[in-house]
């Protein structure tokens, strides 16, 4: 097995499922890397299927709204993300969609993922699979953000009441995560760093820098 391949393999077995339905998404992807090193999409739109995407879900620890970005080709509010490049960590591949599709420097606590799927996409590119590492990031909703991609309609902060009103808009899965999230894990996600304050001048310095495993 290719070293890059290896240590995904380590992330998602590593990965405690919130639910029957993370388990099985979480044995298939096990077995599929097991079975391939191809995991990264190499031609647009989508080859192969599947391939790998990072999920980047920017949230404001003071009153635990979450950042999301009304996805042109989608059609849907989603976190910002997207595929992970030929051996690149899906940790630094969700740092660099951050400041790649927003702009900023969030605050990354773990580079660990919180939550993984496995979706047939909708959209434009529809017809694929793709499996994804979701990974939690904080930024102050008072900060700006900008569409630094232009792959966006709009980009707003959703209260959790607003996205429990509107679950249609959003990823099918993004209430499961929500829910993961808020319930046994949601400790462990948060505990690396104190999310009451995170000064603007830090985020540099604390954002994990881009890195490849295959030298």
């Amino acid at each position: 097995m290719r070293s890059s391949v290896r240590s995904v393999h380590q992330l998602v077995a590593a990965l405690e499922p919130a639910d029957e339905h993370e388990a099985a998404d979480r044995d298939w992807t096990l077995r599929w890397l097991a079975s391939t090193d191809d995991i990264w999409r190499r031609v647009k739109p989508a080859t192969p299927s599947p391939h790998l995407v990072s999920y980047a879900v920017v949230v404001d620890p003071a009153d635990s709204s979450v950042l999301l970005v009304d996805h042109v080709n989608a059609r849907r509010w989603l976190p910002t993300g997207g595929h992970v490049e030929v051996d690149e960590h899906p940790a630094d591949a969700a740092a660099r969609e951050v400041r790649e599709e927003l702009g900023i420097d969030a605050l990354f606590n773990d580079r660990e993922p919180a939550f993984l799927t496995v979706t047939d996409t909708v959209g434009i590119d529809n017809g694929h699979t793709d499996v994804s590492l979701w990974f939690v990031f904080a930024w102050r909703r008072d900060l700006p953000v900008v569409d630094a991609s232009g792959e966006f309609a709009e980009i707003r902060w959703w209260d959790r009441d607003e996205i429990a009103d509107g679950q249609g808009q959003f990823d099918p899965q993004f209430g499961r995560f929500l829910r993961k999230l808020d319930g046994r894990t949601r400790d462990r996600v948060f505990r690396r760093t104190e999310f009451t304050a995170f000064p603007q001048e830090r985020h540099a310095e604390l954002s994990a820098p881009i890195r490849r495993l295959e030298e």
